[in-house]
């Protein structure tokens, strides 16, 4: 919906973040109150690990001005690394679980977590960007011909909202559970042939357990991951700062016997069977004509 400058304020001479709708987003109704949304959430950011609104006088056209901060995109980080080693994977994702605690103590939910709207310093401390999906709690809902649009990603948004129902704080949660199991296996949970597919796939299936991609993730990190990622939001961590105390304690966290893994485990032996099957099918059949043709040999 909008694009972001480097720019110049011309009154302190400070390098600001200037972020600009996009013309076709304001003349669209609903993204031009999405923007004027973001607008009024931003402008009472008082956190670090928000970047702070620079207030200014009247504007010919809407625009967002912010401080300017140095780092990179943790997309961009995952698509050079691929996956992160646990302790770093753990610092940055409590790091934008103590942001989400504060965000969600003011009634603002971001609802577009991802990847794309972390940056990461270099000492992996962390920016939340991107309020253009945001909500407020007391603010009306922003439909389109009577109905809510998903209008999150596809690999990070909650089985709630495919369902239809509005996001909230416990969708936050889901949405940096999934990134964190992307950021310590490499992969997404959910995968599928289009954006249906994978927001389907959450509600059919569980997920591959971290454990059987890597081994050496600890059964402590699994177990937080499998909290934030439970499909009905009554059992996932009820608030982000339980979310950021149990990484930041994983010695402290009780390791579930899951029916989740134990329904994956039936499945990965189901499956061996079948390639066992399948592999007597046509070895079987080889030993017999081995045989007939060494007997006739004699």
């Amino acid at each position: 919906m909008a694009t972001v400058f480097r720019a110049t304020d011309l009154d302190t001479g400070k390098t600001v973040a200037l972020k600009l709708p996009h013309p076709e987003a304001e003349q669209d109704e609903i993204s031009s109150e999405r923007f004027l949304r973001e607008q009024e959430i931003t402008r009472h950011f008082d956190h670090p690990g928000l970047l702070k609104v620079i207030p200014g006088g009247h504007h010919s056209r809407s625009y967002i001005v912010m401080e300017w901060a140095d780092g990179e995109l943790l997309r961009k980080i995952l698509d050079e690394q691929k996956k992160l080693p646990e302790a770093r994977a753990i610092k940055i994702t409590a790091g934008i679980a103590h942001v989400l605690e504060y965000i969600h103590n003011h009634g603002i939910t971001h609802r577009d977590l991802k990847p794309e709207h972390v940056l990461v310093g270099a000492d992996d401390s962390v920016k939340l960007l991107d309020f253009g999906l945001a909500g407020m709690t007391g603010a009306r809902r922003i439909t389109f011909a009577n109905l809510s649009r998903i209008t999150s990603s596809p690999e990070y948004v909650s089985p709630e909202q495919v369902k239809g129902k509005r996001g909230d704080a416990r969708s936050d949660i889901y949405a940096l559970g999934v990134m964190l199991y992307e950021m310590v296996t490499g992969r997404a949970p959910f995968h599928g042939p289009d954006a249906f597919a994978v927001m389907n796939e959450r509600l059919m299936h569980y997920p591959m357990p971290p454990r059987e991609i890597d081994p050496s993730i600890s059964a402590h990190l699994q177990e937080v991951i499998y909290r934030a990622i439970e499909r009905e939001p009554q059992y996932r961590y009820a608030n982000a700062h339980e979310f950021a105390f149990d990484l930041e304690h994983l010695d402290h966290v009780g390791v579930a016997d899951r029916p989740e893994i134990q329904d994956w485990k039936r499945k990965r032996a189901t499956a061996t069977r079948k390639v066992a099957l399948y592999a007597a099918m046509v070895i079987v059949p080889l030993l017999i004509f081995g045989l007939l043709l060494l007997f006739a040999r004699h």
